[in-house]
């Protein structure tokens, strides 16, 4: 009997290989898929996911995210804006107060002259655009896949699958999230700061129209924030990420819907109009994570797998995206002088241009969780007055609004 020799693992080729396909990757694959040089030539691009998105396991959750308007235009430089515009939901009020004191103010589109201030996505529904826009492209999709090991050389990476296939890359870009297979299998170290909070996540219906407003309100347990939806099937609809202390947390997630909607109505009032139901409610634990390089030898990381932030202020997506316009920038500078992709001029490029950002908003993260989740008297004075002086000094608005909406620069 003549036995046959097992065929060996199919190797695929690329230049770069993104590891997650959420929607941190899932963009950056088709940023770098469209990038084209005056040689004609188009980049090779790998992306590997888990789970594809559809009608019973999203793969993307059940969360949406406030896109904030910088994040918009960058969106737009990278053509991928037109195919998502008509799944957001404008957001042209904040309101934004501190429960059982006087604090409070208001953002409003009209005062700095621009369309909306950011623009509400269900992540979901993000995720199945992305895929169709996916399926068209020239992007090598490895799904379902998951990374098991690395094997790195000096002039490659070398990336095994679970199922057998290979890929080698001259550069590997991780977008897989706070668990990061990457950053495990490379044996990097991440600095994390437990805040002892978990964000309850859900959907609610509410008895009037939103009218494009969105609500920061910050309560004894943490911060409460409600974002603008769409009206589905006729029903007025608003997003909730409610930050409680672990304890708080397991118990409102597991209590009926009516103990749930009475509590939070008591937390929140009625300024957004009466709450008449809840959806399925879900949970994250909160902190705040980073790497102190977010490189390594022939990698980059990007997104949540290189820091993951409070949603006090809903920058965490938005910061990854500033860290995936970087990438885009970087690479098309090193295809225009035919660089290696992979050299260490690249990922030092790509650090340099992250670490201002990076550092400054992390500090600016952890300072308002710090100050706005502690009842100590003179914080809460502080923090009081400077939200009333905001209401009464509106030029003090100007800064604000500018990091609320991306304008880093």
């Amino acid at each position: 009997m003549t036995q046959t020799t097992p065929s060996l693992p199919e190797n695929t080729q690329v230049d770069i290989a993104i590891v997650g396909g959420a929607m941190t990757g899932a963009i950056l694959a088709l940023a770098l898929s469209q990038l084209s040089f005056s040689s004609g030539q188009s980049l090779n691009i790998a992306l590997i996911e888990a789970q594809r998105p559809n009608n019973d396991h999203p793969g993307f959750d059940a969360r949406s995210i406030a896109l904030a308007h910088h994040s918009i235009f960058e969106l737009t430089q990278l053509g991928i804006w037109p195919q998502l515009a008509h799944l957001g939901t404008d957001i042209h009020h904040i309101h934004v107060s501190d429960r059982g004191h006087f604090g409070m103010t208001e953002l409003n589109r009209s005062q700095f002259h621009v369309p909306y201030l950011g623009q509400v996505v269900e992540l979901d529904l993000v995720g199945h655009k992305l895929f169709e826009l996916l399926d068209k492209s020239q992007v090598h999709l490895f799904c379902p896949a998951t990374l098991e090991h690395i094997d790195t050389h000096t002039d490659k990476q070398l990336l095994r699958l679970n199922d057998g296939r290979q890929i080698t890359t001259k550069l590997v870009i991780a977008a897989d999230g706070i668990h990061s297979k990457v950053r495990k299998s490379m044996n990097l170290p991440l600095k994390q700061v437990d805040f002892k909070q978990t964000a309850i996540v859900a959907n609610l219906h509410t008895q009037k129209p939103h009218q494009h407003w969105a609500y920061e309100r910050f309560t004894e347990q943490g911060p409460l924030a409600l974002l603008p939806l769409s009206s589905h099937q006729g029903q007025h609809r608003l997003s909730l990420v409610w930050a409680l202390s672990d304890k708080e947390a397991n118990r409102l997630l597991t209590a009926s819907k009516s103990t749930f909607i009475r509590e939070l109505q008591n937390a929140f009032g009625f300024r957004a109009g009466e709450f008449i139901d809840v959806s399925q409610r879900s949970c994250y634990p909160l902190m705040l994570s980073s790497m102190a390089r977010p490189i390594y030898h022939r990698t980059l990381f990007i997104g949540n797998a290189a820091q993951t932030l409070h949603p006090i202020a809903g920058q965490g997506f938005n910061l990854g995206l500033r860290d995936l316009a970087s990438v885009v920038k970087v690479i098309k500078k090193a295809c225009q002088t035919t660089q290696d992709l992979g050299n260490s001029q690249v990922t030092h490029e790509y650090l340099a241009s992250r670490i201002q950002d990076r550092n400054s908003t992390l500090g600016y993260i952890e300072l308002l969780v710090r100050s706005f989740s502690n009842q100590h008297w003179p914080l809460v004075l502080g923090r009081d007055l400077g939200l009333r002086l905001l209401s009464w000094c509106p030029p003090l608005k100007f800064p604000i609004a500018k990091t609320a909406m991306g304008w880093k620069h």
